[in-house]
């Protein structure tokens, strides 16, 4: 019975040889274990597998975290796939209203400046009168005459302008020189200076007598160049601006000020979305070109005014006071006043962005935000706050491209010239040019300006566009103001303010109607994204491991773990095992004492013989060499009587005989 039941039938046996399946797991420990072996889940097999228990709990982590994440991403899928509720939301975007820099075209009031200007004034009419027969009263007559008899007086010599940048017409142009007469005094000159067309290079002039220009050289007289113009009105505006440029670069900034226009002499009345405002609701800013201008909603007192409805009335609205028989007659040729729209930060540009407004006219400015915001490098050569731009920012406030630029020129002029230019701010332990000083700096700024219009300097290298920026564009409107129905009750009405003093003589072309509003509050933005981020070459990746190689997050590990780290240890011992080795091969064979020389000589006394090797044949002793430190020892001759054996023989046959017998 016993030998029965130790016997197994064949299908037991083959049971019992077959690996264990899930079912027939005897312990809940054996099915996991089955499991973790069996399972495509990498995690589960790295967790059975893995030696040590650091990797068994780094494994464990991994596996239970990305379950975590597993449920995390399911129930969201979930929830939102039944989720059937509407969320209508309506908001009212406030947007902030811009700054807006406003100016009168004309800087200074001209009686303010005669003082200043009055010599300049005489001589500019004096070039009207010789070029254009510009007519002259009794007194300007009387004028003229006396500055035509200082124009001979070297003692005057200095402060007349004609002197220092006389004006001049070309009588003659060949290829080699030019002849041209002065203005003032009517002398011909041989000039083999070169001619420099400005303003208006591509218009063909058939005569060249109506050419008109000025002489410029550099400080030594060495380099010259004669800059003309097509028209003499051009000429004498150039070279009365350049004039008033040197004059009022030696002017203080607190002149300049009681010269300009105060904020209660250019601003009549004021709204702001339906409620008044003042002169007290503007900022000072002092433009060296445009004088005293005045910034609404500026920031300086650290708040910025917001609107939320998009209407003319809710804007701002303003009558500005122009003043026109004030006007500086040789500087400017228009009238009205310059806007500039602009962001708190940003410096108001009224040269380059400043919209012209006329007087006896409405104009109705609507308004639409956009901004703009660029990625910087390595997607663009963009700069976020410029301070990655090797340039010093003259202005103090945020950075923008065109106050880089300017900042540039600034510096060039004064590396070049020695002096800084009136028109841009000035930097530390500089002065502004003045002729009397530095009485090549005109012609040095032209050249300047030429290099900079062809970019021929670093600025346009070094200088980068601003990632962020913000551009509202303008729809301006225009109308006619006031009406010829209310004229009369609109001026008698702002004649009596008190802010006017009292005018009696106002007119409607001293008056500026502006309003400026958002005609769209509905904001624009336009900005830039990485095409490939981190998420989308992860998913990329995931993609193509997954379609594949049916590869996870979990398998990548399991790569890395195994061909990488583990992969790294196998080669990592198996070269300090080599390293070892041969170190202890080294240390034997230093330790192993030198061969000393045979004492003895065995077989053939052979001297190079060894006892410990295997003797040398017949055929190879013979080819040895030998030795010159020690003779071979030769074998002597042989004894003859040695030879001689027949005695000894002779006895051993004699007693072989007697035994025999």
């Amino acid at each position: 019975a016993t030998m029965t039941s130790r016997k197994k039938s064949l299908p037991e046996k083959i049971k019992e040889n077959l690996p264990v399946t899930g079912p027939q797991a005897l312990s809940i420990s054996e099915l996991m274990r089955w499991y973790c072996y069996n399972t495509n889940t990498h995690g589960c097999l790295r967790i059975v597998a893995s030696r040590g228990r650091l990797r068994r709990w780094i494994w464990i982590l991994l596996t239970l975290s990305a379950v975590a994440l597993i449920f995390w991403q399911c129930a969201l899928l979930i929830i939102s796939y039944y989720s059937v509720t509407v969320a209508v939301s309506v908001q009212f975007q406030e947007l902030n209203f811009p700054a807006i820099t406003i100016c009168n075209i004309n800087p200074y009031r001209y009686s303010a400046t005669g003082e200043l200007l009055q010599e300049l004034e005489r001589e500019t009419k004096n070039a009207l009168k010789v070029l254009y027969d510009f007519p002259l009263d009794d007194n300007e007559s009387h004028v003229l005459r006396s500055t035509e008899t200082s124009l001979n007086s070297e003692s005057d010599k200095e402060v007349l302008f004609s002197r220092s940048l006389p004006l001049l017409k070309i009588e003659e142009m060949e290829q080699n020189y030019t002849i041209v007469s002065d203005v003032f005094s009517d002398v011909k000159q041989r000039v083999n200076a070169p001619l420099m067309r400005k303003m208006f290079e591509n218009v063909a002039i058939e005569n060249q007598g109506e050419l008109v220009g000025f002489k410029l050289c550099d400080t030594n007289g060495s380099d010259c160049a004669i800059y003309t113009f097509n028209s003499g009105i051009t000429a004498i505006q150039e070279w009365y601006r350049l004039h008033y440029i040197n004059i009022m670069a030696q002017v203080s900034w607190e002149k300049k000020q009681e010269m300009g226009y105060s904020a209660d002499d250019l601003i009549v009345t004021c709204f702001y979305n339906g409620m008044p405002c003042n002169s007290r609701n503007f900022t000072l800013f002092q433009h060296p070109v445009y004088g005293n201008c005045y910034t609404f909603n500026s920031g300086a007192d650290g708040s910025i005014l917001k609107t939320s409805t998009e209407a003319s009335e809710f804007g701002l609205n303003v009558i500005l006071y122009i003043d026109h028989k004030d006007y500086n007659p040789f500087l400017v040729t228009s009238t009205g006043a310059k806007v500039v729209i602009h962001d708190q930060n940003e410096h108001p540009f009224i040269e380059d962005m400043g919209l012209e407004v006329e007087t006896a006219t409405e104009t109705s400015i609507g308004l639409q935000l956009t901004e703009s915001h660029r990625l910087s490098s390595p997607y663009s050569n963009c700069t976020e706050d410029g301070s990655d731009v090797p340039m010093q920012n003259l202005y103090n406030t945020t950075y923008s491209f065109q106050m880089c630029l300017y900042s540039c020129f600034q510096k060039e002029m004064v590396q070049s010239c020695g002096c800084a230019h009136y028109e841009y701010p000035l930097p530390v332990d500089t002065e502004y040019c003045d002729y009397k000083k530095y009485p090549g700096w005109i012609y040095c700024y032209y050249k300047l300006r030429g290099k900079f219009a062809q970019e021929q300097l670093e600025c346009q290298q070094v200088c980068k566009e601003a990632c962020n920026s913000k551009e509202w564009a303008l729809t301006k409107s225009l109308a006619h103001w006031p009406s010829l129905a209310s004229e009369d009750w609109i001026l008698r009405a702002l004649n009596l303010q008190g802010s006017l003093k009292g005018n009696k003589g106002l007119s409607k072309n001293d008056l500026v109607n502006l309003g400026i509003f958002y005609k769209d509050l509905n904001l624009r933005s336009i900005s830039e994204s990485p095409a490939n981020n981190i998420v989308t070459l992860l998913s990329n990746f995931g993609g193509q491991l997954g379609l594949w190689l049916s590869c996870s997050v979990v398998c990548v590990l399991e790569i890395i773990e195994v061909f990488f780290i583990d992969a790294f240890w196998i080669v990592l011992r198996q070269t300090t095992q080599k390293a070892r080795d041969w170190w202890t091969k080294r240390k034997v064979r230093q330790a192993q004492p030198s061969l000393a020389a045979p004492t003895d000589y065995a077989g053939q006394h052979n001297p190079v013989y060894v006892s410990d090797e295997d003797p040398p044949t017949f055929s190879t002793a013979v080819h040895l060499p030998h030795s010159e430190s020690c003779p071979v020892p030769k074998t002597p001759p042989p004894t003859y009587d040695a030879l001689r054996i027949q005695t000894a023989f002779a006895e051993q046959i004699s007693d072989t005989e007697d035994n025999e017998y």
